[in-house]
């Protein structure tokens, strides 16, 4: 078949933590020649997973980029990581890809793992392909592993080859449903043509029958043609494979080891010849524009560069020193071999690295327009609250943590309303030690790192009258300022009101935003030590002194009356309650209840989840106390899919041993 595209192409890794993206790129460089040797994850010589977080986890933790060339096409690969908490890197990367290849591995039971990503891929409209990898290490039948992966496709998956086994029953090599030859695996090489067993026959027959059927639910020509007993000819299969491959209709699904090459090559000529051209992905993702047009997926900080965008160049060439929009592009990169190398000029259809276009953020798109919305940041679900370890260092976090939170959108950074703490949310707490690694390396800033404080809040059971008198002489003019306040309480979720009742001048109208401010800043810390809600204040009474009296000394009384005041009117704790949505598979809805029930949580119900079948939300409420690791159980329950959505909904009275220890904790920090 001959090449569909001359332009450069990109494909997308994608799938669950530990299913082998990493050695699968590893073996696409070294079929292709872009590397002499394979290195691995063990030895850490891989051209993947290269920075120092990525080596000591052996695992994903950022997106990974390298080019090759296959024949006479150019492709780059964009290796995403696996783990849910760096998700937000693999969204980003797939809206630049001609084609997400799906990597997974045999195992049945963990075919529910590919649920989220196969219905992003389905509800972005891009074309996918599913390799099965590590078909070496199991016996068990490809049918089984298909239906498996069917119950998780709302696309209709088509298998592309069977495999041939020997008598143990281990995958030796396959038969291509569509050219009916038979390959046998040679480690390290391309895989030898054979002639078929007769083992497979009845095999190949069934699944080649099944193959082509499925493809005639999308064609009445071919339809017809097997309507009519007549075999159609190889070119008009390829031709449909490859039109409803880019039309979303079918998934093609392959197998093989990426640590032995056994199926690799295979994967690659399907990718040639069937993935959609530069072309045909700006038509589907609606991209217009004169040119140059350039979409900015991912954004980096690297040591003698700078600032480094990650990009497409989707229309038009772009070359070094050429202003973009106003922004100049100052040193454009390639990723041969993983490694970014400067250039001079990069190709429409290329991944490219521009140099400091400082004005330019991670899912712009520059020059043109698109059908395809940028992907919004993830929900944060983990924080952390961070101070830094040398004095002064409080601008140069500031700053590091700026770019961190630039590098990876599903970071966020914020000082905490009312504990005023520096707090940093993810994903979980590997992305959260990850950004923290980063922050010592890249950045040369060392924070520690603690649980942050709970929101707690307090107020008062029952109304008080209170008077305060501040009165202090001090040679000339004194001070001298006298109310008396009704203390009240609200209705949970009122906050805050003043009022006054003052008759026949007793207290002078211009001092009553005196008394106010007074009362406002005594209530921020009350009688347990946290801010006190849901209160009423009335000035009720009172005096002046006509030479001693003054804004201040009205003040300094309204705070003293509610100093002395609140503690009488029964103070008692609150604690924020959060509403959450726990999305999980129908088969752990029980398990996320009972996660919301043993941390002091409220069941509000479950329904079916919209548009994903066999899989619910479980609505709650929880105590914002019991949120901290939530995540980690959640994740520990569903094979890492689950996860969840908050916001505060209400405060809620704290009474007994729970409140006498966080009122403990309170005092010790407070003196500490």
């Amino acid at each position: 078949m001959p090449q569909r595209a001359s332009a450069p192409r990109v494909a997308a890794l994608v799938g669950p933590y530990s299913s082998g993206k990493t050695t699968l790129l590893e073996s696409f460089l070294f079929a292709t020649e872009a590397i002499r040797r394979k290195g691995t994850i063990p030895e850490g010589t891989t051209v993947g997973d290269s920075s120092p977080e990525a080596r000591e986890r052996e695992m994903s933790v950022e997106l990974n980029i390298a080019e090759t060339t296959y024949i006479d096409g150019s492709w780059t690969f964009l290796d995403c990581p696996g783990s849910v908490e760096f998700s937000q890197d693999t969204f980003n990367a797939l809206s630049v890809a001609d084609v997400a290849l799906v990597v997974c591995d045999p195992d049945p039971d963990r075919a529910v793992m590919l649920t989220p990503m196969l219905r992003f891929l389905e509800r972005q409209s891009i074309p996918h392909m599913i390799f099965i990898n590590k078909m070496d290490t199991t016996t068990v039948r490809l049918a089984e592993i298909m239906e498996a992966l069917q119950a998780v496709s709302t696309q209709t998956l088509v298998a592309r080859e069977v495999p041939i086994r020997d008598a143990e029953g281990h995958v030796t090599g396959y038969v291509d449903l569509v050219s009916e030859r038979a390959y046998n695996y040679r480690p390290g090489q391309e895989s030898a043509l054979i002639q078929a067993p007769e083992s497979v026959f009845q095999r190949r027959d069934e699944e080649r029958k099944e193959l082509l059927e499925n493809l005639a639910d999308f064609n009445d020509s071919l339809l017809e043609t097997l309507l009519s007993d007549v075999v159609p000819p190889k070119e008009a299969i390829y031709d449909n494979l490859t039109k409803d491959l880019n039309d979303g209709l079918v998934v093609p699904v392959f197998f093989g080891s990426a640590l032995n090459d056994s199926g690799v090559r295979r994967i690659l000529k399907a990718l040639r010849h069937e993935v959609s051209t530069l072309e045909e992905t700006r038509a589907r993702f609606g991209i217009e524009g004169k040119g140059p047009v350039v979409q900015v997926f991912k954004t980096q900080y690297v040591e003698h560069i700078g600032k480094m965008s990650l990009a497409r160049v989707w229309k038009g060439g772009v070359k070094d020193g050429q202003s973009i929009e106003g922004d100049k592009v100052t040193g454009l990169f390639s990723f041969t071999a993983g490694a970014p190398t400067k250039i001079t000029d990069a190709p429409e259809g290329s991944i490219v690295g521009l140099g400091r276009l400082e004005m330019v953020k991670t899912g712009y798109l520059i020059g043109g327009e698109s059908l395809l919305e940028p992907q919004p940041p993830m929900g944060p679900l983990f924080s952390l609250a961070l101070h830094p370890k040398r004095k002064g260092d409080d601008v140069k976090l500031t700053t590091a943590l700026a770019k961190l939170c630039e590098e990876d959108p599903s970071l966020k950074v914020e000082t905490a309303p009312d504990t005023k703490e520096l707090l940093i949310w993810g994903q979980g707490d590997i992305h959260l030690q990850v950004a923290l690694d980063k922050l010592a390396r890249q950045f040369h800033v060392e924070v520690e790192a603690t649980r942050p404080q709970v929101p707690y809040k307090e107020t008062i059971r029952k109304e008080v009258q209170q008077q305060g008198r501040f009165k202090r002489q001090t040679g000339g003019h004194g001070q001298y300022g006298d109310v008396h306040l009704t203390i009240a309480p609200l209705p949970r979720g009122e906050g805050f009101r003043f009022s006054e009742t003052v008759t026949g001048g007793v207290v002078p109208r211009q001092y009553f935003p005196a008394v106010e401010t007074g009362v406002r800043e005594a209530l921020v810390r009350g009688p347990l030590g946290f801010p006190v809600v849901d209160v009423a204040v009335t000035l009720t009474d009172g005096s002046y002194h006509t030479v001693d009296s003054s804004e201040q000394a009205f003040k300094s009384a309204g705070a003293l009356a509610i100093r002395e005041g609140i503690p009488k009117a029964g103070p008692v704790l609150l604690e924020p309650i959060l509403q959450v949505e726990i999305l999980v598979p129908s088969e752990s809805t029980s398990k996320a209840q009972r996660a919301l029930t043993t941390r002091r949580g409220q069941i509000l119900g479950y329904e079916p989840r919209d548009g994903w079948p066999g899989w619910d939300v479980v609505t709650g409420y929880l105590p914002q106390a019991e949120m901290d690791d939530l995540i980690v159980e959640i994740r520990s329950v569903t094979m890492g899919m689950g996860r969840f959505h908050w916001v505060f909904h209400h405060l809620q009275e704290l009474t007994g041993r729970p409140a006498d220890e966080v009122v403990e904790a309170r005092r010790a920090y407070l003196q500490s």
